[in-house]
């Protein structure tokens, strides 16, 4: 019997890494002499790098730049090949990185992610994925692009530093300084989201509370968004709001899919393709993966998700270990999972929960693949 183990993380307990360890602790018990074998999966937020990289053998490449609030952050990209890299978001312009208190996305850019990506030009690398969840901003990607030699001019000239509380100030887009590198790559993003730049639905009102907008300052980021679509409109004849994911990331989806051509793809997809998932899946018996939480949400573009329909379409089993279920969980179902089990085993605090998860994680695991070897005794 040959197994393939491929859990996203369980947030704040257990790695990517430690489920696989667990897993075939586990199966080695209950099967003995089995065949395993392990991948670390994210869904293209905040640990896709580092699962990436450990997928593929790749290296980690350390670079300081400028945080949220432009303090001095030590963030990293992937090496993947000569010409392949990866790169989060999160490393650079993530919202754990802006405190509680300090959280107002008028004052928060995106410039740091701009110096990780021009890093990885730098070092000649052609074929670039870029995951963008967890942003703790909403400048339209206006310090991004500047990080990459775009300049965003206010009426009299003046260059804006680009943050949000400038984004009703931008008056003209002078591309003339965009990194040459820029023309000879392809750029791969990952985004799940399929909201417009502006509007209800749009990157303000949709998440930028979670960022710390009240809701005056949700309204003066409104506004500041309309007059930069309407620059872009004019200079480029494009309407961002007519672009799906465009505001992704507080308006990064705009900055990268305008200014830089890139390619949105779903970010679970683009992590299976990067680690080869469906090789991987060549003569595998039986996958387990599984989450922290498992309700509707894990339908889209999440890795129980990804993991399910890539292995129904090659006719492998799946099954999944989970912290916890919740509303509509059962959804799942029809993206290749068979059956879910859960780590606890007993009536008990969230608390309880996420102070033992290893050991009840492990348990779980036992008891799901003593399941399995008493499903392989009975007789159809």
């Amino acid at each position: 019997m040959k197994l393939l183990f491929a859990s996203d993380s369980f947030k704040g307990t257990i790695s990517s890494d430690q489920t696989i360890e667990l897993l075939t602790k586990a199966a080695h018990e209950v099967f003995g002499e089995c065949e395993t074998g392990g991948v670390p999966v994210a869904d293209g937020g905040e640990g896709t790098t580092e699962a990436v990289v450990k997928a593929r053998k790749g290296e980690m490449v350390y670079v300081d730049v400028h945080g949220p609030l432009m303090e001095t952050e030590h963030g990293f990209y992937g090496k993947l090949s000569d010409t392949e890299a990866v790169l989060e978001m999160a490393a650079a312009s993530g919202i754990p990185m802006v405190p509680m208190e300090k959280r107002n996305p008028l004052h928060t850019t995106t410039y740091g992610t701009g110096e990780l990506l021009k890093a990885a030009l730098d070092a000649g690398f052609k074929e670039i994925a870029i995951a963008i969840g967890g942003s703790a901003t909403n400048d339209g990607g206006m310090g991004f692009a500047r990080a990459l030699g775009i300049r965003f001019l206010d009426e009299d000239g003046n260059v804006l530093s680009g943050k949000g509380s400038e984004l009703s100030k931008v008056h003209h887009i002078d591309m003339t300084g965009l990194d040459p590198a820029v023309k000879n790559a392809h750029f791969t993003v990952m985004c799940d989201v399929t909201n417009p730049l502006c509007g209800p639905d749009g990157a303000t009102f949709t998440f930028g509370k979670q960022k710390g907008g009240t809701p005056e300052i949700l309204d003066e980021l409104e506004k500041g968004m309309q007059n930069y679509r309407d620059v872009i409109i004019k200079e480029f004849g494009i309407n961002p709001d007519e672009i799906k994911g465009s505001g992704a990331a507080g308006g990064l989806g705009t900055a990268l899919k305008v200014f830089l051509g890139a390619e949105m793809k779903s970010g679970i997809e683009t992590v299976l393709d990067l680690i080869d998932f469906d090789q991987r899946l060549r003569d595998v018996d039986l996958v387990v993966t599984g989450e922290g939480r498992t309700d509707w949400q894990s339908c889209f573009g999440k890795v129980m998700q990804g993991v399910g329909d890539r292995s129904k379409r090659k006719g492998v089993p799946v099954i999944a270990l989970c912290g916890g279920l919740g509303k509509d969980y059962e959804k799942i179902y029809d993206h290749g999972i068979d059956s879910i089990m859960t780590t606890v085993d007993g009536p008990m605090t969230l608390k309880d929960a996420l102070d033992n998860a290893e050991e009840l994680y492990y348990k779980g695991a036992v008891r799901m693949f003593r399941f399995i070897k008493a499903g392989m005794k009975v007789k159809a």
